[in-house]
């Protein structure tokens, strides 16, 4: 089936785009976030540009930001549940009162909704909305793994500016135990955030066939992150066969058994652990390689792909189980489009 999606998340979009349908991205001039298409990537996805949409025929359209509801609309021409069917994709952990915290596609019967973790779906409430998760799926990068640098490796994307979301904060006290190599976006402003501590080392934003091989050059990769959904980088370390020191937040327990390396609250006991892994080159080796066959095991991308293929199957097969809306346009969550009895 004919797939419409925008490149919102690259990570998650690289493994989604290798399953069996076509896949459309919307394109622009300015590459923006309305039409970054591959982005550059070597992927097979079709880039089409705003106005062809209409007349390519969409099977269903995979939704990650509310706005993109009403741009979905108008691109096809469609309304969404009644003419078109639609899944909305969420990504995030929600933000601010988060017992309460009310999902923006909350109480809808247009449209069905994923998460990628159970976090996730255990955190929002989405009200009467057909909700499932769908867990996270990454290309396998190889056993590469050698540990040959007595480092440690974590990405975090704009570590400054999220700070404590992402534990940069915590940095210094592995930094003082070995020297902590931070890949990702805008990490170059880390050179002005820990004056203090010269063993944090902005290592880039590198592109996966770069930044793979370096990441497993280091002893153990770390994950301090305290509220993101599920890093897809803490992953990918796993299948490289890095071990892993994790703190115990949102996702990570179910991601990280404590044999692929150490997963904790207490943050003196990941210190502890992280200096047991730069002492003990061969127990680095063993934990990594638990860390490679869970990974590979929960998060293999023919699994995600077979999900996402029921996922999409349904939706497809739901739409002819609504009525049409009145004239005017689309009906409100919860209104004239109902599924069928």
């Amino acid at each position: 089936m004919k797939v419409l999606l925008w490149h919102v998340h690259g990570g998650w979009t690289d493994a989604f785009v290798h399953g069996r349908h076509e896949y459309l991205l919307p394109t622009t001039p300015a590459r923006d976030g309305w039409g970054l298409g591959r982005g550059g990537r070597d992927w097979p996805a079709r880039e089409v540009a705003p106005e062809a949409i209409r007349a390519e025929d969409v099977d269903v359209v995979v939704l990650q930001r509310p706005e993109e509801l009403a741009e979905a609309e108008r691109l096809t021409g469609r309304r969404i549940g009644a003419d078109l069917p639609a899944v909305y994709l969420e990504h995030n952990t929600p933000k601010g009162d988060v017992p309460t915290s009310v999902h923006p596609m909350a109480d809808r019967s247009d449209l069905d909704l994923v998460h990628v973790t159970h976090t996730n779906a255990l955190l929002w409430d989405t009200g009467s909305t057909r909700a499932r998760v769908v867990e996270h799926g990454v290309r396998d990068p190889g056993l590469r793994y050698t540990g040959a640098l007595e480092r440690l490796a974590a990405v975090i994307n704009e570590p400054v500016r999220r700070w404590r979301v992402t534990g940069t904060d915590l940095l210094p006290r592995f930094a003082a135990e070995a020297p902590v190599d931070v890949f990702g976006m805008r990490t170059e402003l880390l050179a002005g955030a820990f004056e203090g501590s010269p063993a944090i080392h902005a290592a880039g934003d590198l592109p996966p066939q770069r930044m793979h091989p370096a990441l497993a050059e280091r002893r153990a990769y770390l994950h301090p992150h305290r509220w993101t959904s599920l890093g897809l980088s803490l992953i990918e370390a796993m299948q490289l066969g890095m071990p892993v020191i994790a703190l115990a937040a949102t996702e990570a327990p179910r991601a990280v058994p404590p044999e692929a390396g150490a997963i904790s609250a207490d943050v003196a006991e990941l210190v502890r652990e992280a200096r047991r892994l730069l002492d003990d080159p061969d127990e680095a080796v063993r934990r990594g390689r638990v860390a490679r066959e869970v990974a590979l095991a929960r998060y293999g991308l023919d699994r995600f792909l077979a999900d996402w293929d029921d996922v999409l199957d349904e939706a497809v097969a739901r739409r002819s189980r609504f009525r049409q809306t009145p004239p005017g346009g689309l009906a409100p969550p919860g209104g004239a489009v109902q599924q069928g009895v």
